[in-house]
């Protein structure tokens, strides 16, 4: 799991870009990993959704269960 993710890093991140100084390579991991990584990549655990897709499914199925629920 760990290993697929700096895999992943180094691909789309690390060898893209030429890096001035730490801490601008520092601020680009944390966007990488909070902006993109985090909820934009799909998931294989959520059935290849991202977090964002995953949840917005999953609020319209909970108020679509709970519409039917008032209605019976």
């Amino acid at each position: 799991m760990a290993e697929g993710f700096f895999a992943t890093l180094q691909t789309e991140l690390l060898d893209r870009y030429s890096w001035p100084t730490r801490q601008r390579l520092r601020v680009a991991i944390f966007e990488y990993i909070e902006v993109f990584y985090n909820l934009r990549r799909r998931h294989s655990a959520l059935g290849y959704l991202s977090p964002i897709e995953f949840e917005r499914r999953y609020a319209l199925a909970k108020r679509e269960q709970t519409s039917r629920e008032s209605v019976a």
